[in-house]
């Protein structure tokens, strides 16, 4: 049970047949419609993955109630004897392009075999969609133009997983989020870096930034955010060393200033997902720079107790609260996403999240609840 009331509250993906992992959330505002994805698999192992599934909800903002459609698989998304992964949904508002990125991964090679043998065998794809996800395209291979040669100089790399970004630069550029185990050093296990793929030009072309520097990083998630009258871009990634890393990108995410732990985002011992979210204070806010929320769990010691967190100053890695706790219980991964204004004045916000009482990934649950709701003195 939720810890706090939301508005809110259905299980997307369950563990029947097929077992669901891997949460992405996209909120379309312009059409109230929200995009929930998850891997389908034949069981919990990584390897067993296949392809990538999908509901689709109209959110009503009258009632704040949503109406979802049944499950469906994203056949296209796939590439011939691979197994798809890590979706990671961006939406362009100039053309009205819907891009779901994912890697591709032969048969059942895991990434430790990849990080043993230093051969990286992941291909970069994507599919798009011109009708907020009622059909998708052909699937687009974009390893070769996209990476090239610095494929061979990685073990392994993959996607997010979770939401993409576009940003309010005048390129309106798009962002996907990404990790790649780098070959430092060929006597050595290879080193994990968080970076992103950017386009310029609405998904025509697309290129790498620049690692993350210092601190070693996986899955993380990326937010614009407005500081002091300057937008930045905000990565924040996973670890393995108990805490999360943060990073700024003062162009666009082409370069990011070194890594730096988070010490209040606490992680489990090898880390897990965790996502972010950008949105504007509330109205009567005098300080108009942007917030950041994040939901991970909170547990120390194991993947436990989904919690939000709340940072009014982003790039002050010291200013986050304590975490709100949204669900007791095993948990793991999560997406969130920003929906405007709720009923009570305050931010709304919707979080697709792994939930289990005996395992973490028995379901994927969606949940929708405002700030005042979560952080009621905070508002």
């Amino acid at each position: 049970m939720a810890s706090f009331p939301v508005l809110e509250q259905e299980t997307l993906f369950q563990k029947g047949t097929w077992t669901y992992r891997i949460p992405a959330l996209l909120y379309l505002p312009r059409f109230s419609i929200i995009l929930a994805f998850a891997e389908e698999r034949e069981d919990a192992v990584d390897e067993h993955a296949k392809l990538i599934a999908m509901r689709r909800g109209i959110y009503d903002p009258a009632t704040h109630h949503v109406q979802w459609s049944s499950m469906e698989t994203i056949v296209s998304a796939q590439l011939k004897d691979h197994r798809s992964m890590n979706p990671c949904p961006v939406y362009d508002e100039v053309t009205g392009k819907l891009f779901l990125f994912f890697i591709a991964v032969p048969g059942k090679i895991s990434e430790q075999h990849q990080l043993r043998t230093k051969i990286n065998l992941v291909q970069l794809c994507y599919v798009t969609s011109m009708d907020q996800g009622l059909t998708w395209s052909p699937v687009q291979d974009i390893t070769e133009s996209t990476i090239s040669r610095e494929h061979k100089n990685w073990a392994t790399f993959a996607v997010g997983p979770g939401h993409g970004l576009q940003l309010s630069n005048e390129a309106r550029s798009l962002v996907i989020p990404a990790y790649a185990y780098r070959i430092l050093d060929p006597e050595k296990h290879p080193t994990p870096h968080a970076f992103c793929f950017i386009s310029s030009d609405h998904g025509t072309t697309w290129e790498m930034g620049h690692f993350v520097g210092g601190e070693s990083a996986v899955e993380c998630q990326v937010a614009e955010v407005q500081s002091c009258g300057r937008k930045v871009l905000y990565c924040n990634a996973r670890s393995s060393n108990g805490a999360r890393i943060q990073a700024v990108s003062y162009n666009n995410g082409v370069d990011f200033e070194g890594g730096q732990r988070v010490e209040a985002l606490v992680e489990p011992p090898s880390g897990c997902h965790g996502s972010i979210i950008a949105f504007p204070p509330p109205p009567d806010e005098k300080c108009r720079d942007t917030w950041l929320l994040y939901s991970h769990p909170t547990n120390p010691k194991g993947r436990k107790d989904l919690g939000v967190y709340l940072n009014k100053t982003p790039l002050n890695p010291a200013s986050w609260t304590k975490p709100r706790i949204l669900f007791k219980g095993l948990c793991a991964y999560s997406d969130l996403q920003y929906m405007g204004i709720g009923p009570d004045g305050s931010p709304l916000f919707s979080c697709l999240f792994e939930y289990g009482t005996h395992q973490q990934c028995e379901e994927i649950i969606f949940v929708m609840f405002t700030l005042k709701q979560v952080f009621p003195s905070e508002c």
